[in-house]
């Protein structure tokens, strides 16, 4: 049986850093320290205002970063042309709005369907897989499909928000939405707000899940437990 694969985003190594000005901590560092430890890829985000990730780190991450690279973002002029030319492993695509805070909404697959098949068109030819952030509408589900996306990656924050209370109704929709994503088709990612308490009961409620992408929780682990004891510990979960 084959496990999850745990992406590390690093976008709150480039906002510690940013908050001094310098490289310390180095994102390259921590890129190459996640891999060393155990990650099956790294996550980035660059946004327009590079509050965190810069654009220059993109490429400085490409030589060293020899697992999967993902870099999520929203799809304008200036995002298309770094993944065009960095060639990561996987872009996933974010609705984001220039000003957000953190991605808190999936695509309307529907709405933006042509938008999504121009971008997701133009990472095919370079040979890049495609993912598409979504939420467990199954409509938006089957409409992702006929983008010609690779990968869906839900948006996990409701899980998490309802983890504590009751997990079973918490990860039903996601399971429904899991169901329907394996009968079109479609591979399996999840990110947000995952976390050492409520990774494992949905890695082991989803069926098909190929990857997560981790980024606040676990950073915030790796403060109290090093990097290296949090990378095994979330790898345990998606065991």
């Amino acid at each position: 049986m084959s496990h999850a694969k745990l992406s590390v985003n690093i976008n709150k190594i480039a906002t510690l850093r940013n908050s001094r000005g310098g490289e310390n901590p180095s994102v390259v560092e921590a890129a190459v320290k996640a891999q060393q430890f155990g990650a099956d890829g790294i996550t980035v985000h660059p946004r327009p205002d590079e509050r965190h990730i810069r654009y220059q780190d993109v490429h400085d991450l490409k030589p060293v970063v020899h697992t999967e690279f993902n870099i999520e973002g929203y799809p304008n002029q200036k995002f298309m042309q770094l993944v065009l030319d960095v060639k990561p492993t996987q872009v996933t695509l974010v609705p984001d709005p220039p000003g957000v805070l953190t991605s808190n909404a999936g695509w309307n697959t529907i709405e933006h369907q042509q938008l999504l098949q121009e971008i997701i068109g133009q990472l095919k030819e370079a040979g890049i897989r495609s993912s598409i952030f979504i939420e467990t509408d199954a409509e938006m589900i089957r409409a992702a499909k006929d983008t010609g996306t690779d990968r869906i990656e839900l948006y996990t924050e409701s899980y998490a928000v309802g983890f504590a209370s009751d997990k079973e109704a918490a990860i039903a929709p996601f399971v429904q939405a899991a169901k329907v994503a394996n009968e079109v088709g479609l591979g399996i990612n999840a990110g947000h707000d995952l976390s050492l308490e409520n990774l494992k009961y949905f890695a082991e409620n989803i069926p098909n899940l190929l990857e997560v992408s981790i980024g606040h929780a676990l950073i915030s682990d790796a403060i109290y437990y090093g990097m290296g004891n949090t990378v095994k510990m979330y790898k345990n979960c998606l065991r």
